[in-house]
């Protein structure tokens, strides 16, 4: 496939493009600054782009079997910028006509998980209340893309770990695995780019974690 990741210096993204060479895909990176990247292979190109203009990013999106995005907030001063480069994303993929798009987004976005206890309620509570602008951020972005013309897919992790992939983890589509309180940054991109051709995924959020 080819594929083109957003975000790809980031912990998940450059697990996306690490991934998604292994397994012999077309990779287009899309990074601010190249040399942070790390990675190199025959089937890796690199675009350096600041996400400010749809049409600058058209040529990355053209004709991409899909789209994967790992754009984030880094902390809680940069709320807002997930909203504002995934629209950057959108209007590029919009004016293409490419329609597959996977992003990451965060658990407490979504729906609780069916059953969940005192504990994991209260700490989504706290967690909710803490990152309370990041997570609107989110919210703000997974209305975008209802709103918009793609085919798109918001995986939810709860808290980040950098671990090594284990490819053990549980899905929920529409909702969040109960206690799933962890999840690796290696399996999350592991599971974006599992669900690639999954139907069940188009236009949901799916929550993600062990």
């Amino acid at each position: 496939m080819k594929l083109t990741v957003f975000g790809a210096t980031g912990g998940i993204g450059r697990e996306l493009v690490r991934q998604a060479l292994d397994a012999g895909h077309e990779v287009t990176a899309v990074v601010r600054d190249p040399a942070r990247l790390g990675l190199t292979g025959d089937r890796l190109e690199v675009v350096r782009s600041g996400l400010t203009d749809p049409q600058e990013l058209r040529t990355a999106v053209r004709g991409r079997h899909a789209v994967l995005s790992g754009l984030g907030a880094r902390s809680r001063k940069d709320a807002g910028v997930t909203t504002r480069l995934t629209r950057t994303v959108l209007g590029a993929m919009e004016a293409e006509g490419t329609r597959r798009l996977l992003v990451v987004s965060a658990g407490p976005v979504g729906p609780a998980a069916e059953g969940e206890g005192a504990l994991d309620r209260g700490m989504r509570t706290l967690v909710s209340a803490v990152l309370k602008d990041v997570y609107a951020d989110l919210g703000e972005m997974e209305a975008d893309l209802a709103r918009s013309g793609t085919d798109w897919t918001s995986v939810r992790p709860p808290r980040l770990q950098d671990k090594p992939l284990t490819g053990r983890y549980r899905t929920v589509i529409g909702g969040f695995p109960p206690k799933g309180r962890f999840i690796a940054r290696a399996d999350v991109a592991h599971a974006m780019l599992s669900m690639i051709d999954a139907g069940e995924t188009l236009k949901q959020g799916v929550g993600v974690a062990y």
